[in-house]
């Protein structure tokens, strides 16, 4: 019989979303397998290195990862709107339990080979564009469109910490006990993520969507994107400071080398600041969570994100530079997640995976803005590329603004999304508010 998820959860502090079992199962799931990716980033340059002595390695073990991610990832989406979620994202895990598992018994017998880890994050490129769409996919499923806010700000405050204590947490292992041991504790990891995901209830795909060939759904998804006003202005202003402003992260090396003469510990300062910050954005939308003025909020951040990056820009002080990438980094992670929160609440179900394997495509366009920035700065020096690509990416955003009636309205079209969600559950009452659904009140029936 088909298990129904539970509704979803009231606005009832940061933290709101973990008091039902079903989220908890995945946040727990999302957490392993980030600390276990991110982590195995580090040991696999260290390995890779070990094993080549070329610098020229690093860079292809990024490319051979790279590549597939954005070649795949369209059709990732296409697979999470046909096929069963949670089915999709055990099988992608087992995937890399089985890779990773195998890297770990070649390294152990001694018979470990460059060639294994290209084909290991090969793999992993592959894999990577299914999992991820149906992981923010199957959120919805689990809290419903009320509940996103809350949801998505605790899903992106996990990935950054991961993001940050990961590589810290590899480093010292390598240092204590060996790149072995990092290879263990992330298959025991990835395992405990699948383990985790197996406690999550099916999440079917929309009625009707597997009988349509692949192709149609692919341009389904993206005509829906570009036909959908308030979908269409999110995505057009979440791509300007993946463009602009974001690379300025990529020139870190350089302020700290040629600007404040800091090193390579001073670069090791700015990027732990860097990470912190990311952590904090996406917990302080948790907080926010509740408040109906998102539009407010993703503006105020998005302008506060490009002004910090600024004045980090033109700083003379390595001091006063190191709170000014914190702050950039905390108003970065507060839009992204109010961005993904936004388009989750818009889109229908039947092309959440497709829309959201956009959204990985559009983060992989970073790597694309810093050439341009780079270059910029090979010219005129990276404090007056990064303050010039600051002051466009602010530019074009209010550009987009005034521009855009529907995303001027955006507050008001999620009220009404929110609102049409709450009259389809049973007990609505006409003028509930939509923060407080019919099913307010009562105790969820996997609250605990």
């Amino acid at each position: 019989m088909l298990e129904l998820p539970a509704p979803p959860a009231p606005a009832g502090g940061p933290f709101a979303s973990l008091r039902y079992q079903q989220f908890r199962w995945l946040f727990a799931s999302n957490i392993a397998f980030f600390f276990a990716m991110n982590g195995q980033f580090v040991v696999r340059s260290v390995l890779a290195y070990r094993l080549t002595g070329s610098e020229l390695a690093l860079g292809l073990i990024n490319l051979v990862v790279a590549i597939p991610m954005l070649v795949v990832s369209p059709f990732g989406g296409v697979v999470a709107d046909r096929v069963e979620k949670r089915r999709l994202i055990m099988t992608g895990q087992a995937v890399l339990v089985a890779s990773e598992l195998a890297v770990f018994v070649l390294l152990v017998l001694g018979l470990l080979e460059f060639w294994h880890l290209l084909a290991a994050v090969f793999v992993m490129g592959c894999t990577f564009p299914f999992i991820m769409p149906a992981r923010q996919a199957i959120v919805a499923s689990i809290v419903g469109r009320q509940g996103m806010a809350n949801a998505m700000a605790l899903q992106m405050g996990g990935m950054n910490a991961a993001r940050v204590v990961g590589p810290v947490l590899a480093g010292f292992i390598i240092a204590v006990a060996g790149v072995r041991w990092v290879y263990a504790v992330a298959v025991t990891l990835y395992a405990l993520a699948f383990f985790s995901m197996a406690h999550v209830h099916r999440a079917p795909p929309a009625e009707g969507a597997r009988g349509r060939p692949v192709w149609s759904e692919l341009l389904g998804g993206l005509r829906y994107a570009a036909g959908d006003p308030p979908v269409r202005a999110l995505l057009v202003l979440s791509i300007i400071p993946i463009l602009l402003a974001m690379p300025f992260q990529a020139l870190l090396v350089v302020f700290a080398d040629d600007v404040w003469h800091v090193g390579a510990g001073g670069l090791g300062v700015l990027q732990a600041a860097a990470g912190l910050g990311g952590i904090a954005g996406s917990f302080w939308v948790a907080f926010t969570s509740a408040s109906p003025r998102k539009l407010r909020l993703m503006m105020s951040t998005l302008l506060a994100f490009a002004g910090s990056v600024l004045l980090f820009s033109i700083s003379p002080w390595f001091l006063l530079a190191l709170p000014l990438v914190f702050a950039a980094d905390v108003f970065a992670s507060a839009f992204t997640t109010t961005v993904n929160m936004l388009i989750q609440v818009l889109i229908p179900d039947e092309v959440r995976g497709r829309v959201m394997s956009l959204m990985m495509m559009t983060f992989g366009l970073t790597p694309l803005g810093t050439v341009p920035v780079s270059a910029l700065a090979e010219a005129l020096g990276a404090p007056a590329a990064v303050a010039v690509a600051s002051v466009v990416t602010i530019a074009l955003s209010l550009a987009v603004l005034a521009a855009s009636r529907s995303l001027r309205g955006i507050d008001a079209t999620v009220a009404r999304a929110l609102e049409a969600e709450a009259a389809a559950q049973p007990g609505f009452r006409p003028g509930m508010p939509p923060g407080a659904p019919a099913w307010a009140g009562r105790a969820p029936a996997d609250a605990g």
